[in-house]
Parts: structure tokens; sequence; C-alpha cells
């Protein structure tokens, strides 16, 4: 179990995109047998229509500069399908080469007619008994009156931001695409706090156990696991930073100027958990210490026994050599009591040298 756990925690490397032409796309995840599906919610304040297809060419139809359209692609596996949907919006090859290169760490970029932005996922999923988390790559493309979203795999955090559009509460039907994409991007940021709340319950069982329980090889996992996870955290959260601050400063018709509002509540947001990541990564290495600690401690506690007894037989070990001595003469050999004599000198040792490191508070 526990090799296995630890071979976990080796970080595999992508090597796939090494030496090949820039703008080259090459999948580098392992979800590559999810086919892919796109689903599209097409909106404005008076309408709503929501339809799902296999093939991206369905999408095209939707060019009506009167409402939103938010296409969001499931799978980036099937290559040929993105590149139809990259070259419909004419979409730059070093984009779509980002878009299904999932090593790629969260980023915007501008372009002309749209903005492109990486980010990562994190949820969580079920796995036998326990939850692990996921982190999932994944792309948006804002335009004027539309975005595209790029994710591996079905599953993400965005169910909320559907409800809203569906049945109209909030604003998001009456603002435009920059709106849908805070709204992602919030949806995704308020799932850090529920993985970093989740970590934070994780540390303080963790530090109780260290306390009450018997230290052992499982929390030395376990600690490895949450210094893991932390890492996979922060590197998913601290240049989304970076994203949010340049979004909210960024001079473009494709954002509103209310829209920054929000973008700065978000960016607020997203240093509190970088806050909090620190404080936790602190936590967890003070875990490794209090481990080390409470193991050195034990040990302590069994030389502190050992070496006790040892003080003790070492008088009468002395005294028992000296009687074993193969000399023809030694007196007290020749007294009738001298058996029970010298058991009551070394009883009469042992209890003084009790006495002794009891005074000294050393028992």
């Amino acid at each position: 179990m526990a090799k296995r756990r630890l071979h976990l925690l080796k970080r595999p490397k992508n090597t796939h995109t090494v030496n090949q032409i820039p703008g080259t796309m090459t999948y580098v995840g392992h979800k590559a047998g999810n086919e892919t599906k796109l689903d599209v919610i097409d909106y404005n304040k008076e309408a709503y229509e929501r339809f799902s297809s296999k093939s991206t060419e369905d999408a095209f139809k939707f060019m009506d500069e009167d409402r939103i359209t938010w296409f969001n692609i499931d799978g980036l596996n099937n290559i040929s399908e993105i590149e139809k949907l990259g070259k419909h919006y004419e979409l730059h090859p070093l984009v779509l080469e980002d878009i299904v290169n999932t090593g790629q760490r969260p980023k915007i970029e501008e372009y002309q007619d749209y903005l492109f932005i990486v980010a990562k996922m994190l949820y969580f999923e079920q796995r036998g008994d326990s939850h692990e988390i996921v982190q999932e790559h994944i792309s948006f493309i804002v335009g004027s009156n539309y975005l595209l979203s790029f994710q591996e795999s079905d599953g993400d955090v965005f169910n909320p931001v559907r409800e809203r559009i569906e049945t109209a509460k909030g604003r998001i039907r009456s603002r435009s695409a920059d709106y849908l994409m805070f709204a992602l991007l919030d949806a995704i940021i308020d799932n850090y706090f529920i993985v970093i709340d989740d970590m934070s319950d994780r540390i303080e069982a963790l530090e109780e156990s260290l306390f009450t329980a018997q230290p052992n090889d499982d929390i030395t996992i376990e600690i490895q696991d949450l210094k893991k996870n932390i890492l996979r955290i922060r590197r998913a959260v601290f240049p989304l930073r970076e994203v949010i601050s340049r979004l909210e400063k960024l001079e473009s018709e494709l954002i509103e100027e209310k829209t920054k509002n929000y973008l700065r509540d978000l960016y607020d947001h997203i240093i509190q958990i970088s806050e909090n990541i620190d404080i936790y990564r602190e936590m967890i290495w003070g875990l490794m210490d209090m481990y080390m600690t409470t193991i050195s401690n034990k040990m302590n506690e069994v030389m502190k026994v050992l070496t006790i007894m040892a003080s003790i037989f070492i008088p009468l070990t002395f005294i028992a050599g000296i009687y074993g001595m193969n000399f023809e003469y030694i007196p007290e050999l020749q007294w009738h009591y001298s058996y029970f004599v010298l058991w009551g000198v070394m009883i009469f040792v042992f209890l003084m040298m009790l006495y002794y490191f009891k005074r000294k508070k050393w028992l």
C-alpha cells in the first residue's frame, strides 16, 4: 500500500511537445478515451436555447449578434474537431496548441478579436471510499458575443452558472460575454475555496492524530500526500492571480468597465486563497517537523528507560563481577551468611538508585 501511494506522488513528465513545430496541436493529457461533446447555450435577456452535439460544426449557425452564445467543448483528444472550430473563429495556431496542451500554465493573451485565457479547474472526484482532488485543464476564448470553453472531460463546476442562465437569475442574461467569462472564472475560484477548506480539515485532523495516535508510516504517507496536493493547488492558483490582475487592468473593447468592478472582487478572492495556501503550506511543513519531533521524543523516552535500567545494573554487575573472580582467598566466601548479605547489599543499592532517580524526577 505504501509503495503504491508513494508512486502516485511522482509527477509524470510530458515530452510530447518537445522539438515540434510551434503551433502543432498535440494532446498531452491522460483522458484520451473521451469523445468530443459540444454543449451550446444561446441566450439574451428574453430568450434561451440549449442543445448538445458531437460535432462542432453545429455551432457555426450561432452568429446572432443580439445573443450571447456559450460553446462548451468536452474532450481535447479530438484534434480535428477543435481545428474546425479554430478555423471558423480564426484562432491563432499557437492558441490551438495551448488549448490541447494540458501542461500549459494559466495565462491570458490578447488578440485583435478575442481574448485567450487558460486556467486550471480543481474539484473532488469520488474514488472508492475516499475523494481525491482532480486538476483539469480549461481554456476560454472570449469574443464580442460568444465564449468558447474547452475542457478535458465531462464534469465541471459550472452548473450554478448554467442554472442562473436558464432561470434568468441575477444579471447574467442581460450582460455581455465578458460577464459570462467572469461568472465562469468566479465558479472556478469559488471551488478553490472548497478544496482549500478540505485541506484545512485534513491538516487539523492529522495534527490531532500526531498527539493522540502512535506514529506510523501511514501518517508519513498522509503528510506527503498533503504536500503533493498543496503544491498542485499552488501551481493552479498563483498564475491565475496574475491572469485576474491583467484582466482587471486590460484596456480592451471586449471587457466593459462595469465588469472590471467584479474582476476586482475576483482578484480579492484569489489573493485570499493564495494567502491561505501559503499558511497551509507552512502548516504542512510544520506537521512533518512535528512528526519527526514526536518520533524523536518517543525514541528519547525509550533511551531514557534503557539508560536508567543500565545505570541501576552497573553497580550490581560490578558487585557480582568482584565475587565472581577465581581468587583462592576471598574472606567473605567463608562467611555463613555471606550469600544473603550480598543479596541484601544489592537490593539496598537497587532501592537507593531508584530513590535517587525519583528525587531527580528522572522517573
